[in-house]
């Protein structure tokens, strides 16, 4: 089944994120990121049926935490419709709040999933992350629920994760591992996914190799490259 990539706020920690260029207009500022991945991996299920994926996101940010964006990667066609065609782009439109609370990073949104020529396939999302730096290692924890709808098959689902980044200030690369269960409409039988990686800063470019796996697909390794600006 179709998962959108984590991405957005504080979630970018969850993908090969590109250090962005913000550009400030009083208190906002936009960001993005354009690039590629060879293989698009989404908890642990290929997106992009073992092929390169484009994949391209911005987002709006205010000085207060509120932001919103809109993220998009090319995928194996999905959701056949009436005419024999099936989508073959996703796009994500997002918005939230991400700050500080209690000491910890926290982000709370909502995602709107849109799959343009699929057929009952779009889908809304509500992700919550709370992470936590101690010297060169962050922590972060979260949920990515979607209630029973029709792009789920009338069932609710459910992902929950947990990841450590390790970057070391005087390292030209940093280290990332992230571990994922998930049941529901999306993973009827309960699914665990996990994904190991390093990305290694160059410009304004970040190149990234992962290894990624789950209990119900064959493991990948995923290279990719993305600008950020």
């Amino acid at each position: 089944m179709m998962h959108r990539a984590i991405t957005a706020g504080l979630a970018a920690l969850l993908a090969n994120a590109a250090p962005a260029m913000a550009q400030d207009v009083g208190p906002w500022s936009v960001e993005g990121r354009i690039g590629g991945v060879s293989d698009y991996r989404d908890r642990g299920y290929t997106l992009s049926a073992g092929d390169p994926s484009i994949q391209g996101e911005i987002t709006l940010a205010h000085e207060s935490g509120l932001y919103g964006g809109v993220w998009g990667a090319s995928i194996e066609e999905y959701g056949i419709g009436a005419d024999g065609d099936g989508a073959t782009v996703e796009v994500t439109l997002y918005a939230g709040w991400a700050g500080s609370a209690g000491g910890f990073d926290v982000d709370l949104g909502v995602w709107q999933n849109v799959y343009p020529d699929g057929d009952g396939v779009n889908y809304v999302e509500f992700p919550l992350q709370i992470g936590r730096t101690f010297g060169d290692a962050t922590f972060s924890t979260g949920v990515v629920w979607a209630p029973a709808q029709t792009g789920t098959g009338d069932e609710a689902n459910t992902w929950v994760w947990t990841r450590a980044d390790y970057a070391p200030e005087g390292w030209p690369v940093s280290l990332h591992a992230t571990l994922g269960h998930e049941d529901g409409g999306f993973a009827p039988d309960g699914k665990t996914d996990w994904r190991v990686g390093v990305a290694a800063p160059l410009g304004d470019f970040t190149l990234g190799v992962d290894w990624v796996d789950s209990d119900t697909e064959d493991s990948a390794v995923v290279a990719s490259v993305f600008w950020g600006f």
